[in-house]
């Protein structure tokens, strides 16, 4: 909430370590998956795209490898009127350990087969503290960090290795998918990952899997099962359907009540674009258009979506809005980018601990699909690049009701070939009975406040 990973689960912690601790077969077949393509990626194969016609006798099929290994240091700061306050508080020192593996295998003109292997292993203090609050608040709500599971996709492809009161390991197939490429467009099985929307920071149109406003790690998507089909519409743009099959928490069946189907129309207007969306999305329907483009220099986009509620929830529908522009200059040799965003949440309340009795809101908060409580916001960024090697940057969202917000400072440095690393923090401002300031969880005696944090990742890339 408030821009936060963290996100309230109506579930009890205790079946969920029920069903980690059952597991079954097939999981752990993802172990020897992993090696097998470790050990595979080893072997010297020269190009970025490897032929493998030799070895195989056929002259189309080539493979292209890649990935990432990144350590992630952080310390927090709670602060004594949080959930954490009962507790030892700051600083607090937390670590992880993320490995993707990603592999292509082309099959000439006609398609490929996409895997993308993660094993992560991460723990600290600020994980422990989650643990016990989760347990001494059983069934009201787990704060998840970090961690993924696939209890509601069609294939459950994550495995828990080992868990403890202060660490979790894990590993998981993050793509899996067959693409075909016939001449009339494109058509994908499996999991993978798609994004709709013009949105920069906040992004409503984006309904399947989309980023917090506040993460700044960007470079992949939780992947999802489903079908993509992608074709050309002859002097317009193209048209692009998907369906996403899901699972009921309850029974684990693939059920049409939590599944999703859409579709998006993409215009191609002078130097203009429109998208115009309608879906099925778990029980509502949802339909949005957006637009792109160009003032002066400048590029401005925006997008809109109405939901469309079920009459038994007391509230037709509701409106979600993001406008935004930014722009590009040199200035003194440096190059310079900045961005403005303006986002409206029709959901949203701001009165917060209202806010978080409303089901609508809190069904949203779950599913990873919203991820602020209020209902208007201004996110900027400002980046900087002070050497070829090294850029600065500063992001900003401020709940305009309040205000309150965040700032998010950070430096990026190329430190050798395909070595980066990063250095930035997550600081929070605003008075208490705000968003970001702070506010009581209802129900409970618990305050809710993010911890100000610093951090600093290390990545090779592969």
């Amino acid at each position: 909430m408030g821009g936060m990973r963290y996100q309230i689960r109506q579930v009890e912690i205790a079946q969920h370590k029920s069903h980690v601790a059952q597991g079954f077969a097939p999981k752990k077949a993802l172990w020897f998956l992993g090696f097998f393509l470790s050990m595979i990626c080893l072997i010297p194969v020269g190009p970025e795209r490897s032929s493998a016609s030799a070895a195989t006798g056929h002259e189309d099929l080539s493979t292209e490898w890649g990935g990432h290994i990144r350590g992630r240091g952080r310390i927090a700061w709670p602060d004594d009127e949080s959930f954490y306050g009962a507790m030892e508080t700051g600083p607090w020192y937390d670590g992880s350990i993320d490995f993707r593996l990603k592999n292509k295998i082309f099959f000439g003109a006609w398609g490929y087969f996409e895997t993308h292997y993660e094993a992560v292993f991460l723990g600290g203090d600020t994980w422990r503290a989650d643990q016990s609050l989760a347990q001494s608040y059983p069934g009201l709500f787990q704060m998840i960090g970090e961690q993924v599971n696939d209890d509601l996709r069609l294939m459950d492809l994550t495995y828990t290795v080992d868990e403890g009161d202060d660490y979790l390991l894990y590993h998981r197939l993050d793509r899996l998918s067959l693409t075909l490429q016939p001449e009339w467009g494109t058509i994908r099985l499996g999991r993978q990952v798609l994004t709709w929307g013009n949105g920069l920071i906040f992004n409503p149109m984006d309904l399947f899997n989309p980023f917090a406003p506040s993460d700044i790690e960007r470079d992949y998507k939780i992947g999802d099962d489903m079908a993509t089909v992608q074709c050309g519409v002859h002097h317009i743009g193209d048209f692009q359907f998907l369906y996403v099959p899901r699972r009921n928490p309850a029974s684990h069946d693939v059920v049409w009540e939590e599944s999703s189907l859409a579709g998006r129309l993409h215009v191609v207007y002078g130097t203009s674009e429109l998208d115009f969306v309608g879906a099925k999305h778990y029980q509502d329907y949802v339909a949005g258009m957006g637009s792109v483009g160009y003032l002066l220099d400048a590029a401005w986009r925006m997008d809109a979506t109405w939901t469309f509620l079920e009459e038994d929830r007391g509230k037709d529908g509701f409106l979600s809005l993001v406008a935004n522009i930014d722009y590009a200059w040199v200035w003194r040799g440096h190059n310079f980018y900045g961005l403005l965003e303006f986002y409206f949440n029709g959901l949203g309340d701001n009165n917060y601990s209202k806010a978080l009795r409303n089901p609508d809101l809190v069904e949203r908060l779950a599913r990873g699909e919203l991820f602020t409580l209020g209902r208007t916001y201004l996110g900027g960024e400002i980046q900087m690049e002070l050497h070829p090697l090294l850029r600065v940057n500063l992001t900003a969202i401020n709940n305009l009701a309040d205000p309150s917000g965040i700032l998010q400072p950070r430096a990026i440095w190329d430190m050798a070939q395909n070595v980066e690393v990063t250095f930035g923090g997550n600081i929070y401002y605003g008075q208490k009975g705000t968003e970001y300031g702070g506010f009581l969880i209802p129900e409970t005696n618990l305050f809710y406040k993010p911890s100000d944090n610093v951090f600093l990742w290390l990545t090779y890339f592969f």
